[in-house]
């Protein structure tokens, strides 16, 4: 994928946000935890990230087309949400980059991002680990003391001072959304959002990462 004319385009700049980033990873939970926070918070999408070379991938929700790389806001709760169906492999940095300018503009308090972490040992219920802002702990999240990250998130972690993680463990690399529903849960505890997840969160898939197959 071909992200050298990365840009973002933005309808509405609101100010002294929280972003929450969930980018594709290991067993989705980004992915999924996204989803979960659009379809039950009321968002609206205030943007998009605009390349040159767009891989021919959408996805379809309650008939309505879903943007691949997109940016909802939450008014409630003062809270941007960046959406992602596209796996972004090798555009690492460019796109910590664009995360950078979106929270540079919108001049955002923190940026939150949601990930999975390989666990060898699986439990009945996923562990919440966090990295960042102490404040995290009081979740029921832990230190992620050792651990080796990739991706979207580690350029985020190795160029930004504001952003704290989230981290679900997960057993697989297919969707894990048992690992997300945890985070979530670690999520609303943080920001008060008043979603917790239901039993439907504990699917495998959500419609729109099955979408994508």
């Amino acid at each position: 994928m071909n992200l050298s004319m990365l840009s973002i385009q933005l309808r509405k700049k609101p100010k002294n946000v929280k972003i929450i980033e969930g980018f594709p990873g290991f067993g989705l939970v980004g992915t999924i935890a996204t989803e979960f926070l659009l379809d039950h918070l009321k968002t609206e999408q205030i943007g998009e990230f605009v390349y040159d070379e767009l891989p021919p991938t959408i996805a379809l929700h309650e008939g309505k087309l879903i943007h691949p790389m997109s940016i909802h806001y939450s008014e409630k709760h003062n809270l941007v949400i960046l959406h992602t169906l596209l796996n972004t492999r090798g555009e690492e940095w460019k796109i910590a980059a664009a995360i950078q300018s979106i929270a540079s503009t919108l001049q955002a308090k923190e940026i939150l991002s949601i990930e999975g972490v390989n666990s060898l040992d699986p439990q009945q219920e996923p562990k919440v680990f966090y990295y960042g802002h102490k404040a995290l702990e009081k979740t029921g999240a832990l230190l992620l003391k050792d651990g080796i990250i990739i991706g979207v998130t580690a350029s985020l972690m190795l160029t930004t001072k504001n952003v704290s993680c989230l981290f679900a463990e997960t057993h697989s690399a297919l969707p894990d959304s048992k690992a997300a529903a945890s985070v979530i849960r670690a999520l609303d505890a943080y920001l008060r959002l008043g979603s917790t997840p239901n039993p439907c969160c504990n699917r495998q898939k959500s419609s729109r990462t099955s979408s994508r197959r």
